[in-house]
């Protein structure tokens, strides 16, 4: 499977750096930054605020930020209709949702629902994929849970999901 990662409005440059780690140790194509996650190497900042950021990144990174195609997005949907085009899956990863449907990452009917090009979408930490995505994604997955908490940190979902899809 190739896969696309996209990182829309990830607040936290740690999550932004261990997410870049995961995706170069998967093989990740391309990891896209939108809305209001922290750039990595971003010339349009002030060369302090550029290092500060690059460096909080670096931080779990460690080097993988310079290994992968990184691509920054000013319209996130315009570029994701564009990978629609070019034959791409576009698959959102959240939980709790209503009305739409959605997979558990161990279901089985999932793999022959996947697409063999796909770019998972992860959205903000606490609210998650912004809701006017929601109609450009054909598919929704999510990490089934066992214990009382709702939810796992966006990197360590990142993670999860992105073996997932990788052994489907």
């Amino acid at each position: 499977m190739e896969l696309i990662v996209v990182l829309h409005n990830i607040r936290s440059t740690y999550n932004v750096g261990a997410i870049l780690r995961t995706a170069e140790g998967f093989g990740v194509l391309r990891v896209i930054l939108s809305g209001y996650t922290p750039r990595v190497h971003d010339k349009t900042l002030l060369p302090h605020l550029r290092d500060k950021l690059d460096r909080e990144i670096h931080k779990t990174a460690l080097g993988a930020e310079d290994m992968l195609d990184i691509y920054s997005s000013g319209d996130i949907i315009l570029e994701l209709k564009k990978l629609k085009k070019q034959g791409w899956q576009i698959v959102g990863l959240e939980n709790n949702i209503e009305n739409v449907p959605i997979f558990k990452l161990n279901d089985t009917k999932l793999k022959s629902n996947l697409s063999d090009k796909v770019v998972l979408v992860l959205g903000e930490e606490v609210n998650g994929i912004n809701n006017s995505l929601y109609d450009i994604i054909d598919l929704f997955i999510e990490i089934p849970m066992r214990g009382q908490k709702e939810s796992f940190n966006v990197s360590v979902a990142a993670g999860i999901a992105m073996y997932g899809l990788n052994n489907n």
